[in-house]
């Protein structure tokens, strides 16, 4: 069984602990400014939860007066590649943070935590260890057990400096000899049960090439990686709070410099996973297609899916940051990218299921440029021309041959509103062999002209619609979650994620479009009236020929949670 999460956070506190403790730091310490850091590891994309940790260590610099260092913690040749490293600092760019000129990698301290090594085997607190990996794991005893001392433990210091720099030397093949700290096998803390510090590997190291053949473990490499950028608040997330310790014990052997570190509970977000392994695993095995497929959590997929860097820092701001692991609901995100949408986004007319309908009252040949609001929340957007004739398209749910209870649109007999145009009727309709309706026929009041009837009768439905005879064609693709339960993290035993993969997560369309859309350009976001937010893709578009994903439908979740919640109290 995996890890088991809170129920979906519903209500959302934007508390921030790690600011009161700042700022306690700040007045207590005398602390002259505030240092803090972002160490992605470069062996995958960063996605939504890296986010909250972007913002969150940027931000309290900000905040503080302070400065956030960009450090790559490379210490695993194995996993890391240089597309990772620049797909990262994208990231973090397209945020909006600026690290200056502060970028930092581990392998840039490699010498000195190499040196510092050999201090801790001089003082007897490490030492090289002959034990393989499983055997190591053996050794190492349960939550219940404590561990067994390895055989190796007692080598003098001499023979323990000579077998370590001739693991340096590449004397031995990978896997043959470990460095191990000295510390204490029977522990109730596992991570201080002689952790490895260092672990042979003869592979190229995308910035030190050949130069290493052994490489410095995560837990060694980041506590003194801190200390030599002079971190004054170092900010991780929960599951590295029982490696504390270790990261103390090291600092304190060493005599160095000692961050403050905080940690804090990372993000869960409801169907959705955020492991690496799984992401990986989901690429690899062609279940999305790569990285920055729109239906990824990375930022490099909502980039492309069309959410916006300041939704993605109001959606941080608005969660918070806590001890207590739970587990967000994607409704939350996506309210914070409609509302910064809704803003910002052009309204455009596009029809994804189309049902032409002819106006038989309508002149043949005519055509009209109608008035259109670009955005009526933002009053320097300016009108746009939508061409209309005789030949339309709507959408063919806005008719029902026989409505049901509470349908208010096309139906013979009704009239109801073109968007921008006129009041039109239905008067007859057209199937094809098969039952299926395939043309509407109506007519139209030339005196509605603008979508008013001067006569001020009303009408209960606005349809939207494009032109047969302008209109562009284009494929759009629309996403949903990836995943049907809410947890896919937390499922019964010997379930896998994989089988709760939504089929349905992307649907792909040959939609109608408003003739001023042939033009957009990649990265354009656009409101699809009626419809949703759709923005072009960066990938597969072409100059005239775009390809829409959707962002986000217009059905507002999150304000139907909070709705109940209301109730319920």
């Amino acid at each position: 069984m995996e890890e088991r999460h809170e129920p979906v956070s519903s209500a959302i506190s934007a508390t921030n602990f790690i600011k009161t403790i700042v700022a306690e730091d700040l007045k207590s310490k005398g602390l002259k400014q505030i240092i803090t850091r972002f160490p992605p590891e470069p062996n995958g994309y960063l996605h939504i939860g890296h986010a909250k940790s972007i913002c969150l260590n940027f931000g309290l610099a900000e905040d503080f007066g302070g400065h956030c260092n960009f450090r790559f913690d490379d210490t695993n040749p194995s996993k890391e590649e240089a597309e990772y490293v620049e797909s990262i600092m994208d990231d973090v760019r397209w945020l909006g943070f600026d690290w200056e000129n502060r970028l930092y990698y581990a392998s840039d301290y490699f010498e000195q935590l190499y040196d510092w090594a050999e201090k801790l085997i001089k003082k007897g607190k490490a030492f090289v260890c002959d034990l393989n990996a499983e055997e190591i794991k053996q050794y190492r005893g349960t939550l219940t057990e404590p561990g067994k001392e390895s055989p190796y433990r007692n080598r003098t210091v001499e023979e323990n400096l000579d077998l370590f720099r001739r693991m340096r030397a590449g004397e031995f093949p990978d896997g043959a000899k470990t460095l191990r700290a000295k510390i204490d096998m029977a522990s109730g803390n596992i991570n201080m049960r002689d952790p490895v510090m260092y672990r042979i590997k003869h592979e190229e190291h995308h910035r030190t090439g050949s130069k290493w053949c052994i490489y410095p473990m995560y837990d060694y490499a980041h506590g003194q990686s801190d200390s030599i950028e002079g971190i004054t608040h170092s900010i991780c997330t929960m599951e590295y709070e029982d490696h504390r310790p270790l990261y103390d014990w090291y600092l304190q052997e060493l005599e160095i410099y000692h961050p403050r570190q905080i940690e804090f509970a990372r993000l869960n977000l409801s169907h959705t996973v955020l492991s690496k392994r799984k992401l990986l695993r989901l690429v690899k095995e062609g279940f999305v297609k790569g990285w920055d497929d729109p239906r990824m959590p990375t930022l490099a997929g909502l980039r492309r899916r069309g959410y916006t860097p300041q939704s993605i820092r109001n959606f941080c701001d608005r969660i918070g940051v806590g001890k207590k692991e739970s587990l967000v609901d994607t409704a939350l995100l996506e309210f914070c990218i409609r509302e910064d949408l809704n803003k910002r986004a052009r309204r455009v007319m596009a029809v994804l299921n189309p049902l032409k309908v002819v106006i038989t009252n309508y002149p043949e040949g005519q055509t009209e440029l109608m008035d259109a609001v670009n955005n009526p929340e933002d009053p320097d957007a300016g009108n746009r021309k939508v061409p209309f004739g005789r030949e339309i398209y709507i959408e063919l749910e806005d008719f029902m041959e026989e409505p049901a209870k509470g349908f208010f649109r096309l139906f013979p007999g009704n009239e109801v509103r073109l968007r921008y145009a006129y009041f039109i009727k239905c008067t007859n309709f057209i199937k094809d062999s098969k039952g299926n309706i395939i043309e509407i026929h109506c007519t139209y009041d030339p005196s509605t002209r603008g979508g008013d009837a001067p006569d001020k009768r009303k009408v209960k439905s606005t349809l939207h619609w494009v032109s047969a005879l302008h209109c562009i064609s284009a494929e759009v693709r629309l996403y949903d979650k990836l995943f049907l339960t809410e947890d896919p993290n937390t499922l019964p035993e010997g379930k896998d994620f994989i089988e709760y993969i939504n089929p349905d997560s992307l649907i792909v369309k040959t939609a109608l479009l408003e003739p001023s859309l042939k033009e957009s350009k990649a990265g354009e976001v656009f409101q699809f009236e009626r419809l949703g937010y759709f923005c072009v893709d960066t990938v597969d578009s072409l100059p005239g020929r775009p390809v829409f994903n959707r962002t986000v439908t217009l059905k507002d979740e999150w304000v139907k949670i909070q709705n109940r919640i209301h109730k319920k109290q």
